[in-house]
């Protein structure tokens, strides 16, 4: 992977969005403040107008001690997914940033696999891919199903073949995050910086990640109606405006023979025939784009909380 102007990746941001998670949250954070990362951590708490006892939690957090500083920022009122993660940006002051689940489903611990790639250089943007490696117990849910074809739909709209755009573990470059200029507030977010990172061209490297799915009745919140914000979100980001200007995107995966121990989709022929029929649109002519910025040289300058409490 070119890099510009010798710049390196020597910092991260673990950003964690939070709502109504009092059950998990204070364990998220000890096993994040547990993991010996190889470059200086921080870790920045977005709490999105919790109703439970989770801002409380956080707000006995402050002045502890901490083997990764710690930052707590508040939102007045409910917003959204995708708008917690993106007040976590603005915070940032790493090289590297990923984002983190508040429920346990991800373990933190696979972070490190995830910055191999980027800290080598090989890469601006890694995947934590669930389905790369088998979890029973995932197969039987209809979530389950419900990526997979979101996936597939993602795939054949974006002109590329990852194994899941869905991924909560989406690590990037902080000179990514610049370019991606997201919007969403919702869940839908995870197709908005899926469909503009492939309209950029950068390599999307993925590595496998453990999962324990959870039901509605223990916490999880996105719902049947949220189709509908992945499938606008989809078509939205796709026919933008500029979004015709696409570059080429390459995945690299660690492990691809995992794969074929999942359940396979559907053997339908339209299937293939899609598959066939989308690769060969989008069949690269140039050589895949690269980010023309320069690197920071420092970290941007952190700003004070407009909500700290």
């Amino acid at each position: 992977m070119e890099q510009r102007g010798g710049w390196r990746p020597r910092s991260l941001s673990v950003l964690v969005p939070v709502y109504n998670e009092q059950a998990t949250i204070l364990e998220v954070i000890g096993r994040l403040q547990g993991l010996q990362f190889p470059v200086p951590t921080e870790i920045i708490v977005v709490d999105d107008g919790s109703t439970d006892a989770t801002r409380r939690l956080l707000l006995q957090l402050n002045g502890r001690p901490a083997n990764h500083p710690l930052r707590v920022f508040f939102h007045d009122e409910n917003r959204g997914k995708g708008a917690a993660v993106r007040t976590a940006m603005d915070q940032a002051r790493g090289d590297i940033l990923v984002i983190q689940d508040a429920d346990l489903e991800l373990d933190p611990q696979d972070l490190i696999g995830l910055l191999q790639p980027l800290l080598a250089q090989e890469a601006e943007v890694c995947y934590g891919s669930r389905f790369l490696r088998p979890e029973p117990a995932f197969y039987r849910l209809g979530t389950y199903w419900a990526n997979r074809l979101l996936n597939l739909l993602s795939n054949l709209l974006n002109g590329i073949w990852i194994s899941d755009f869905n991924t909560c573990y989406k690590m990037f470059t902080a000179r990514v995050k610049e370019r991606l200029d997201l919007s969403s507030c919702g869940f839908a977010m995870e197709a908005e910086i899926t469909a503009k990172l492939a309209r950029m061209g950068l390599d999307i490297h993925e590595r496998p990640v453990g999962y324990r799915p959870r039901s509605p009745s223990q916490g999880k919140k996105i719902r049947a109606r949220d189709l509908l914000s992945y499938l606008w979100a989809m078509l939205r980001f796709r026919f933008a405006p500029g979004s015709g200007e696409r570059h080429p995107t390459r995945v690299v995966r660690l492990a691809p023979a995992a794969v074929s121990s999942m359940p396979p989709l559907p053997d339908w022929p339209v299937v293939t025939e899609l598959q066939e029929a989308w690769n060969a649109l989008w069949q690269p002519t140039d050589e895949p784009a690269r980010l023309d910025a320069p690197g920071p040289q420092e970290s941007p300058q952190l700003l004070e909380s407009p909500t700290a409490r």
